[in-house]
């Protein structure tokens, strides 16, 4: 039952956000992108603070050892995303950050590869940590699915936007999106079976998956939000990684009180 859910979650998760950011012009997706950029921040960092460190630490493995992991796990992503495996494009012409006319051929490098292939890298590594989630407890792993589906929707929207104005017609834009979104299906599965038999590794998988959390948002998506802005725009922004984290709370709070019925 527990690997039906792991499928159901990151197929939901993969393919959801990549629909989503298909059905919206691109017109709509520039202008949402930096609010939901805002958003998944603070369900990021509120998932693994608030819901995933801690259920690490509730086991019987040492906190020294916990926060290793945690560091490594940080500056793993880190070369990760320097070797351009690990990338999490929201970047895009025309989002307000002045970039040149080439950028988005720019980034998406020859064909539109290095995009998707470090989109499938990330999302199989979502996958990987869905699936632990969901070893460790069902409402760990609901809260840690629906915290990579809130990233997911900007991170498919910056990569479509790329696409498309790299060269890609919409159905192939879509069509390869979606291919790159199945890759947190297979690592999902993957997960269950390499995690299964060793479940005295779950707390440093969890610890991993926090990292990778923590890690986005601090190095991705919190700089994005540094620019000089008048006021209104700021308290906007402040709003969105409030909510962020209100969705945090009260999915914990909902999770908890259907267990507890």
């Amino acid at each position: 039952m527990t690997l039906a859910y792991i499928v159901a979650a990151t197929a939901i998760g993969g393919l959801l956000s990549v629909f989503i950011a298909a059905a919206l012009s691109i017109t709509v997706l520039s202008r949402v992108v930096k609010s939901l950029v805002s958003l998944s921040a603070g369900v990021l960092l509120g998932t693994s603070l608030l819901h995933v460190l801690p259920e690490a630490f509730e086991s019987h493995a040492s906190p020294q050892t916990l926060f290793g992991t945690l560091l490594a796990g940080l500056l793993f992503f880190w070369l990760l995303e320097k070797a351009e495996l690990y990338r999490h494009v929201h970047h895009h012409e025309g989002d307000g950050h002045d970039h040149h006319h080439h950028f988005d051929a720019q980034q998406a490098g020859r064909g539109g590869l290095s995009v998707l292939v470090g989109d499938a890298v990330h999302n199989f590594c979502d996958g990987v940590i869905i699936a632990a989630a969901f070893i460790a407890d069902p409402k760990l792993g609901v809260a840690t699915a629906l915290a990579v589906a809130a990233h997911e929707i900007p991170q498919e929207a910056g990569d479509y936007i790329v696409l498309l104005n790299a060269g890609f017609s919409r159905r192939k834009a879509l069509f390869f999106n979606a291919l790159s979104g199945l890759a947190a299906v297979a690592g999902g599965v993957l997960g269950y079976y390499l995690v299964g038999p060793w479940e005295s590794l779950l707390p440093y998988l969890l610890v991993v998956a926090s990292s990778s959390f923590i890690y986005v948002a601090v190095a991705d998506l919190l700089p994005q939000l540094q620019q000089r802005l008048n006021w209104r725009e700021t308290v906007t922004q402040v709003a969105w990684l409030g909510a962020g984290l209100l969705l945090v709370l009260l999915a914990r709070e909902l999770l908890h009180a259907g267990h507890a019925h």
